[in-house]
C-alpha cells in the first residue's frame, strides 16, 4: 500500500477540520459585544476557507484510495479538538484564544503532514499541506492582532 502514514494525516485532518468547523460556527452564533458587526463576517469567511480546505483533503484522501470520516460520530471520535457545549456569556476574546489554539494545533498536524508525505513522496498532497498551513498561520496572525498580540508563531523571538 502506498502513502500509508500521508493517509493517515489526511483522515486526521478531516476529524479536526470538521470539528474546527464547527468551533468558528459556535463562536459565531454565540458572539456578542462592540465588534460584533465586524467579526461576525469573518466568521463566515473562516468557515468557508476551512470547509475548502476539508473538501480539498478529503478529496485527495479519496484520490489516494483512501476513505475520509464523513459522519458525525466519526468527527468527533477521531478529532483531537474539544467540543464544548455553546453557552452564552463567553467573552469573545475567550473564544479567539480558543480558535487560535485549534489553529495553531492545525498548523502543527499539517507540519506532521509535510513531513510524512515528503518521507512518503507524495508531493501533491505535501503542497497541500504546505498551502494550507500558510493559510492557517495567516488566520492566526489575524486573531492574534485582533487579540492586541504578536503572531506567535516563532517562540524564539519571545
Amino acid at each position: 500500500m502506498k502513502y500509508v502514514e500521508t493517509k493517515k494525516v489526511l483522515n486526521q485532518a478531516v476529524a479536526d477540520l470538521s470539528q474546527l468547523s464547527a468551533m468558528i460556527h459556535q463562536t459565531h452564533w454565540y458572539m456578542r459585544g462592540p465588534q460584533f458587526l465586524k467579526l461576525h463576517p469573518k466568521m463566515d469567511k473562516y468557515m468557508e476557507d476551512v470547509n475548502a480546505q476539508l473538501d480539498e483533503i478529503s478529496e485527495r484522501l479519496i484520490t489516494l484510495d483512501g476513505s475520509p470520516y464523513s459522519t458525525l460520530r466519526e468527527w468527533a471520535d477521531n478529532s483531537k479538538l474539544s467540543a464544548e457545549p455553546g453557552i452564552w456569556g463567553v467573552p469573545t476574546e475567550k473564544r479567539f484564544e480558543e480558535l487560535v489554539t485549534a489553529f495553531r494545533y492545525m498548523t502543527d498536524l499539517y507540519e506532521q503532514g509535510i513531513e510524512v508525505s515528503e518521507k512518503e513522496g507524495d508531493l501533491v498532497t505535501n503542497g497541500i499541506f504546505i498551502d494550507s498551513k500558510g493559510d492557517f498561520e495567516k488566520t492566526i496572525w489575524m486573531l492574534q492582532a485582533e487579540l492586541g498580540k504578536a503572531p506567535e508563531i516563532d517562540p524564539e523571538t519571545f
